[in-house]
């Protein structure tokens, strides 16, 4: 006899109903729950349509007066009518027509049967839904809304056992608008289409397993920093401080809500439009009205031509106007006064969390951080980077370089793992529908090795492969490209890459200076397919080191007080590095661009939810 334990479902508290995945995603696909009465609720993902056979007629001894309708007692009496009809009609087929007319006809009677999900796993819960209970055109579009209490029975379909909802009580219908079209009412969209639906695409199957496998990501990270005695610390996304000119910065002021920049507040349809070629077609649009009042052939081609260079002469003015507008609101940010702005200073949306994590590192050892990261890089084609993306830093008091290098390793390993076990069904369907190989890949890293090379390893490396031409020549002193470390990963190691000891000029002020004076103790991991999704280093925590260096790229200590004050005040030796969580998630679903698996990408020169 089947064990209670075996039968037990558990209602999601807040909502009262229960998880599709309790009940499909159950090794025996919900077979040891058949006869319980759920309530569950989702969106129609597919449905159809079963016609019944029509209604027999109501049996006048079985209908009496407190349980028929109108309607029944009508169709109970016509087989009488129409006897009577027949005899005093003579047979006329008119009032038996007129009689046929005036009858009521019930509709068809029909089940409709629903594809639902919810989210929580892959696979997706049959529901059939009477007729009697709502019109199959309010259920069966596709994102169509349902909460539903019903029976779940079992039935044989193609050859094999299905777990049906037999629906009881319709609790909630959400309709889908027919006068808007549902952007998913198509099959297998492809994801760049479904970019322009960001708030619709996680109802498709692909867009969920991304999002579920991100959060296993998060939940694995936490996880593993939770066991090593890490401590969760929030540092702030706006600061005042500069990176060293190594990444372009987001500035945050409220300056302009003072004093209205001028033409700001103009609408610009013109992004992307090159003046200068708007210019030189005018002097073609100029030749070919002059041909056309010469040949006084073609009146409306006159016209129309006359209207065109309109139009372009009214587009150029509109252009000279935006550059003027953009050349005043480039004069009035230099002269802004930033000691009447909200923080008496330049502020920036932060690009790092590591050198505030410094300063708990030095009282608590070891803490880590997730949040957002910003870079203003014009990379609007970029699949690698996007203006946001979410970082997880961590900082280690009393370790060095080779220890952060030890932690980054481990901790891909445990989250590839992690990913494994938690997630083999989205994965599964990945697999299917993106990339074959995904289940292997995250093995190769859970029992596979790193390589790890110098910078200048890898330099002479690239330069020696035969018959490769790279777009960016590999030059020592130069950071390496996406191709270059894509290379290194996907053709010559394939497998993942621990580049190290990088020359100080391509790396930040705060990383540790060798003993050789011209590298420092940095690191960046490169996995195949998708580049470095880790950047590390041991940072400088010799006063008289650090000082000269943020002089020599013109860092100002007023803001940097504090952060010097941390090589006063008891310093040790520490270490991090920054993960890109996104990147992850790209390696872990097989696919090849970040704005798929990034729920709201922000995007150079384009507008955002």
């Amino acid at each position: 006899m089947e064990s209670e334990n075996a039968r037990k479902l558990t209602l999601f508290k807040y909502s009262k109903r229960v998880i599709l995945k309790d009940i499909v995603g159950r090794d025996d696909g919900g077979a040891g729950l058949l006869g319980r009465r759920v309530v569950i609720g989702g969106w129609v993902k597919s449905s159809r349509e079963i016609k019944k056979d029509p209604p027999s007629t109501v049996d006048t001894d079985a209908v009496g007066p407190k349980d028929a309708s109108c309607v029944e007692l009508i169709q109970s009496r016509i087989p009488f009518l129409r006897s009577i009809f027949k005899v005093l009609g003579s047979g006329d087929h008119r009032i038996r027509d007129k009689l046929d007319s005036v009858t009521p006809k019930p509709p068809q009677p029909s089940t409709s049967v629903l594809k639902i999900s919810d989210g929580s796993c892959v696979r997706t819960l049959q529901v059939a839904v009477d007729s009697a209970l709502a019109s199959p055109s309010q259920i069966m579009p596709t994102g169509t809304s349902i909460l539903a209490k019903g029976i779940l029975q079992q039935l044989f379909l193609r050859g094999k056992h299905v777990v049906e909802l037999k629906v009881e009580q319709l609790l909630h219908v959400g309709i889908v608008d027919p006068d808007s079209r549902y952007p998913l009412s198509r099959k297998r969209l492809p994801l760049e289409m479904l970019r322009d639906h960001s708030h619709i695409r996680p109802r498709t199957t692909t867009v969920a397993s991304i999002t579920r496998i991100n959060n296993a990501f998060t939940q694995a990270t936490h996880t593993f920093f939770q066991n090593h005695g890490f401590l969760y610390v929030q540092v702030p996304i706006i600061t005042s401080m500069d990176t060293g000119g190594f990444s372009k910065k987001f500035q945050v002021t409220t300056l302009f809500n003072k004093e209205t920049v001028q033409g700001q507040n103009i609408v610009d349809n013109t992004a992307g439009v090159s003046l200068d070629n708007i210019k030189a077609s005018i002097k073609e649009k100029n030749r070919q009205v002059e041909e056309l009042k010469r040949s006084e052939s073609n009146k409306e081609a006159l016209v129309a031509a006359v209207q065109d260079l309109r139009k372009t002469n009214e587009l150029v003015a509109q252009l000279e106007a935006r550059e003027k507008a953009k050349s005043e609101t480039s004069l009035r940010t230099e002269k802004l006064n930033f000691s009447e702005d909200f923080f008496s200073r330049p502020a920036y949306l932060t690009v790092s969390g590591r050198l505030h994590l410094e300063s708990y590192a030095c009282a608590l050892g070891s803490v880590y951080t997730f949040g957002p990261r910003f870079q203003a890089e014009e990379s609007e084609y970029s699949k690698r980077l996007l203006a946001e993306m979410w970082m997880v830093e961590l900082e280690m008091a009393f370790s060095e370089l080779e220890d952060a290098m030890d932690c980054a390793g481990d901790l891909l390993k445990y989250i590839c793992k992690w990913i494994s076990d938690h997630c083999p069904d989205d994965q599964k369907f990945l697999s299917k529908r993106i990339e074959q190989t995904l289940v292997d890949r995250l093995q190769s890293i859970v029992s596979g090795s790193f390589e790890k090379i110098t910078y200048a390893e890898a330099v002479e490396i690239l330069k020696q492969v035969p018959g490769k031409k790279f777009e960016a020549k590999p030059e020592y002193g130069f950071t390496l490209t996406e191709e270059h470390e894509s290379y290194l990963a996907d053709e010559i190691y394939k497998r993942p890459v621990i580049i190290y000891n990088q020359p100080k000029e391509i790396k930040p002020f705060y990383v540790r200076l060798n003993d050789d004076g011209k590298t420092v103790a940095a690191f960046d991991v490169i996995l195949p397919k998708v580049g470095a999704v880790i950047r590390g280093s041991q940072n400088e925590e010799r006063f008289d080191w650090l000082s000269p260096r943020m002089k020599e790229l013109g860092l100002t200590n007023r803001e940097y007080e504090w952060y010097l004050d941390l090589r006063r005040q008891g310093t040790v030796k520490h270490s991090g590095f920054s993960v890109a969580l996104d990147l992850l998630v790209i390696y872990a679903t097989g696919l090849n661009d970040i704005k798929d698996v990034v729920p709201f990408p922000r995007i150079y020169g384009s507008g955002n939810h």
